[in-house]
């Protein structure tokens, strides 16, 4: 049996880490992980963001370091994380260059998606979206403002349903009438994605990304 087709979710989890610092972004993570439970254990928190627990001790150690957060041991083998002033104050300044950054990418994905599928609206072109996240939406929300609906919603991952609509396993893409699907990704690197789908006997042509890529034309695929 052949594995699952990524998620274009999970593909697009992080989406900021290509502009936005990676470090602070890991930064932000772990801080928010602490202010929401200040007795996370470091495999709790290595768990949570998807690493090794090695990494989660050196990030940590690092906060501490910087003065952002305290390791206090109340057990002989049980460490306490607290955020301090600075953490909290540092928490805050990421987060809000995390939300900005993140207006700024949603703002570049709707022009781009617009420049693409403004021409083809008034041939009611039959547009599927590959995903079911964030950028999936965001995705379907574009095409509604050009009053189109989704011709199908496609996805690797089993899930069932996106906004009241049937979910239809990539794989049986053949058996769906469509012209373009959108792959709802918001990162700088959706090759291998594009490259799972194109495997998947999905015609390449017919493939356009959520965000145009870094330096292609406001009108590029």
């Amino acid at each position: 049996m052949s594995s699952p087709l990524p998620d274009a979710d999970t593909a697009s989890r992080s989406p900021l880490t290509s502009r936005m610092d990676v470090e602070a972004k890991r930064d932000l993570e772990v801080l928010e992980a602490i202010a929401q439970d200040e007795r996370i254990t470091q495999r709790t928190l290595a768990t949570k963001l998807g690493i090794a627990l090695g990494l989660a001790n050196l990030y940590l150690k690092r906060l501490a370091r910087k003065g952002y957060i305290k390791l206090i041991n109340i057990q002989p083998n049980r460490i306490r994380y607290l955020i301090t002033p600075s953490g909290i104050a540092e928490k805050s300044r990421l987060t809000y260059e995390f939300m900005e950054y993140s207006l700024q990418v949603y703002g570049q994905a709707r022009r781009h998606l617009r420049a693409v599928l403004l021409p083809l609206a008034a041939g009611h072109t039959r547009i599927a979206i590959y995903g079911t996240g964030e950028a999936a939406e965001l995705a379907y929300l574009s095409l509604r403002e050009l009053r189109l609906e989704p011709a199908a919603i496609f996805d690797g991952n089993g899930a069932q349903e996106f906004l009241g609509m049937p979910v239809q396993d990539i794989r049986t893409h053949d058996v769906t009438a469509y012209d373009l699907i959108i792959v709802a990704v918001l990162d700088d690197g959706p090759d291998r994605l594009m490259g799972e789908l194109v495997r998947a006997g999905v015609p390449p042509e017919k493939l356009v990304c959520l965000r145009r890529e870094p330096g292609a034309s406001e009108t590029s695929r």
